[in-house]
C-alpha cells in the first residue's frame, strides 16, 4: 500500500505551517518548526519571492494532503466528488477528509497522530459497529460506532478536545459519530476554498 515516506519534519517546514504529524513530538521543543521555521535545503533560509497565487493555491492543497495522509490520486478524488455533489462543495470536501476512520480515531484520542491511528487500524484494532474495518479510508456514517477490539494496544493522546460532532462513551469505551461535520467546526492549518480554486483552473 502506497504511504508517504520520509523525514516528517521537512514535510512541515516545505509548507512553512505545523502538521501535527510527530504527536506529542509536534507539541515540544524538540519541533523542528521551533528550531528551523523556514524551509529545508541550502536555500530554506535564503529570501524569497511573492508567492504567486498559483503557488498560495499549491501550498494549500500540500497542508491538507499531508494532514490527513492521503495521496494525491485519492486527494483529487475526493475534491471531484465534493465538486460534484450537490451544496457546498468545501464543506462536502472538509466531510470527506473528516469522515474517514483514521481521522476519527485520531481526534478520539485513540491515537497520538493519524499516521498511528492507520496503523492501528490495519492491525485490526478498531471494529465499526462491532464488525472489524481495516481500510483508514473506511467512510463513517452517522451513528457508527467506532471501537477498540483490543483497548491494550491504543495510545490514548493527552490534551485533546473531543469534537462537537463526535460523542465518548467512557463506560462502553467506544464513540459515537453524532453527525457529518460541517464548516462552523473547521479549524485546521489550510483554507479549503484554495483547494477547490487550485482543481477548478
Amino acid at each position: 500500500m502506497a504511504r508517504i515516506n520520509g523525514p516528517k519534519c521537512r514535510l512541515c517546514r516545505r509548507v512553512g505551517a505545523k502538521l501535527n504529524l510527530k504527536g506529542t513530538r509536534c507539541d515540544g521543543e524538540k519541533c523542528a518548526m521551533n528550531k528551523r521555521p523556514y524551509a529545508p535545503g541550502q536555500h530554506g533560509n535564503a529570501r524569497r519571492r511573492r508567492a504567486s497565487e498559483y503557488s498560495v493555491q499549491l501550498i494549500g492543497k500540500q497542508k491538507a494532503k499531508l494532514i490527513y495522509g492521503v495521496l494525491e490520486r485519492q486527494f483529487k478524488n475526493y475534491v471531484l466528488k465534493a465538486m460534484k455533489s450537490p451544496g457546498i462543495s468545501g464543506e462536502t470536501l472538509y466531510t470527506l477528509l473528516e469522515s474517514r476512520l483514521d481521522n476519527v480515531v485520531y481526534r478520539s484520542g485513540l491515537a497520538v497522530s493519524r499516521a498511528q491511528a492507520r496503523q492501528l487500524i490495519r492491525a485490526k484494532v478498531f471494529a465499526v459497529n462491532d464488525g472489524l474495518v481495516i481500510s483508514p479510508a473506511y467512510q463513517l456514517k452517522k451513528g457508527d460506532i467506532v471501537k477498540p477490539v483490543d483497548f491494550s494496544k491504543v495510545h490514548l493522546r493527552e490534551g485533546f478536545v473531543l469534537p462537537e460532532w463526535l460523542k465518548a462513551d467512557v463506560k462502553e469505551r467506544h464513540v459515537v459519530y453524532e453527525r457529518a461535520p460541517v464548516l462552523e467546526d473547521f479549524n485546521e492549518g489550510y483554507e479549503i476554498q484554495q483547494i477547490i480554486d487550485f482543481y477548478s483552473r
